[in-house]
Order: C-alpha cells, then sequence, then structure tokens
C-alpha cells in the first residue's frame, strides 16, 4: 500500500517498484531511474552514480537475496522520499534493512539508500555482491 501523502509520480513509480520485486522482473527499472541517480551501498563509503550503475545493483542484489519480503512503508513530509522495511536471506544468513528511496518530482529514482542489520547477514550480502560485481563496480564509484 503507497502512502498517502507520497507525491503522485513518486507513487506511480513506487507501485511500479513493488509489481517488479514481486514478480522478480527488474525489466522496466530503466523506466523510473533518473539518469544521474546514486546508489548508497551498505558496504561502501562512497555512492556508485549512474543509471546504469543503480540498475546493475538492483538486479544483481535481487537475485542474491532469498525470501525477500516488504513489511512496512513510510514516506516523507514532502512526499518524495520513502523508508521501507524488508527481510531477507543471503545462503543461511537472515538479516533486516530497510530502503530509503528519493525521488525528483517526476517520480524518478534520484538516490536507493540500503542499510542492513545484522553484520554477519550484510557481510554474506557484501561476499556474494563482490563475487558477482567486483570486477564491475569502480567505473561507477563517485564523490
Amino acid at each position: 500500500m503507497t502512502p498517502a501523502n507520497l507525491n503522485p509520480n513518486a507513487a506511480a513509480s513506487l507501485d511500479a517498484w513493488h509489481a517488479m520485486v514481486a514478480s522478480k522482473d527488474l525489466s522496466g527499472l530503466d523506466g523510473i531511474v533518473h539518469p544521474d541517480a546514486s546508489f548508497r551501498s551498505p558496504m561502501a563509503f562512497k555512492p556508485y552514480r549512474s543509471a546504469q550503475a543503480v540498475t546493475l545493483l538492483l538486479r544483481t542484489v535481487l537475485t542474491v537475496f532469498e525470501d525477500f519480503t516488504y513489511h512496512r512503508q513510510f514516506a516523507s513530509a514532502d512526499g518524495l522520499s520513502v523508508v521501507l522495511e524488508f527481510s531477507a536471506r543471503v545462503g543461511d544468513k537472515e538479516l533486516k534493512g530497510v530502503d530509503l528511496i528519493q525521488f525528483d518530482e517526476a517520480g524518478l529514482i534520484a538516490d536507493f539508500e540500503v542499510m542492513i542489520r545484522p553484520l554477519n547477514g550484510l557481510q554474506a550480502l557484501g561476499a556474494e555482491m563482490g563475487a558477482r560485481l567486483a570486477h564491475l563496480l569502480p567505473a561507477y564509484k563517485g564523490g
């Protein structure tokens, strides 16, 4: 359920995001990510920059997570940001986390930040993502 105070364009993109995650088909992701979007990983100090980086990371993490489920969501007062609480597994490690998504006025994802606990779940995720993407990610590091 989309928060009532969310900007209508952001609400449409959030609904599309939820539908893509539920179907495990992110083929429409390019249509809701701003060209200059950033991804803030729980494993990296500096963000990854560009729509290409954001979509690469999100498409990959969806294949790493098992039993991924969103539980709660909250919207900011300005209607352009949401917090989505989730749980998932990576191998035998269970984790909890939040996605902090900031939209622009057109409803495109401008910034996607992820926070995860506990540490052993984050480490399992980092190891798996690193194994799949370490050779590609340095090109997307920003300041």
